[in-house]
């Protein structure tokens, strides 16, 4: 579908993923210009839209795991409950699955591969594995901040960021941030969360080095 909307997706008010077409609008009038503008594209190339499954003018919508709005971005909680109520990974595999779908929402976890770095490291293939005490910690900790997530503010480029940086002998977490007006107050909140890993040549760096 991206050839039929280039200049819309361009102009970066729509988004498009497989099927799936979400507009974005400041206003309700520009809403219905752009709403008026993909629906007249839709007619001439004779596509079809389901309107059961069609929201229209929507402060708030459920998109790929997310819950978005025009002043946020928070993690849809119906889409993690399944996976927090399955017990503990008992193989490798088990635990890659989770891994691969905690990390989907990483920019929403503070220091999430440094709580994970202990859950990473037994999915390699020269390491038994092995959920110790330490494991079972990180693992329940990565299932709580899931269900705890900090909503993360919708970035304005006309205004400064604040980068908040933490390094430990794990690895290296970073905040970014936001002040923002929200409700006529000035609100600071996270944009989002980034760490990593150290890598092997920087575990012999003090803190302030990495």
């Amino acid at each position: 579908m991206n050839n039929i909307f280039p200049t819309e997706l361009s102009e970066g008010w729509l988004i498009i993923y497989i099927d799936d077409i979400i507009i974005c609008s400041d206003s309700w009038s520009l809403h219905l210009e752009r709403l008026a503008r993909v629906l007249h594209k839709v007619a001439e190339v004779n596509m079809k839209i389901s309107l059961k499954k069609c929201n229209f003018g929507f402060e708030e919508l459920k998109a790929l795991g997310h819950v978005v709005s025009g002043l946020s971005l928070g993690i849809d909680k119906n889409k993690v409950a399944a996976v927090l109520l399955k017990p503990i990974p008992q193989n490798k595999k088990e635990m890659m699955s989770f891994l691969g779908f905690a990390s989907y929402f990483r920019q929403n976890l503070k220091d999430f591969e440094i709580i994970a770095k202990s859950l990473y490291r037994i999915c390699d293939q020269q390491t038994v594995f092995e959920m110790t005490q330490e494991r079972i910690q990180a693992y329940e900790k990565i299932k709580k901040a899931l269900t705890e997530a900090s909503l993360l503010l919708i970035p304005d480029w006309n205004i400064p960021f604040q980068l908040y940086i933490d390094a430990c002998g794990d690895g290296l977490g970073e905040a970014l941030h936001q002040v923002q007006i929200i409700d006529d107050k000035p609100t600071e909140g996270p944009v989002c969360y980034i760490s990593r890993q150290i890598q092997p040549k920087e575990a012999r760096y003090g803190e302030s080095q990495i």
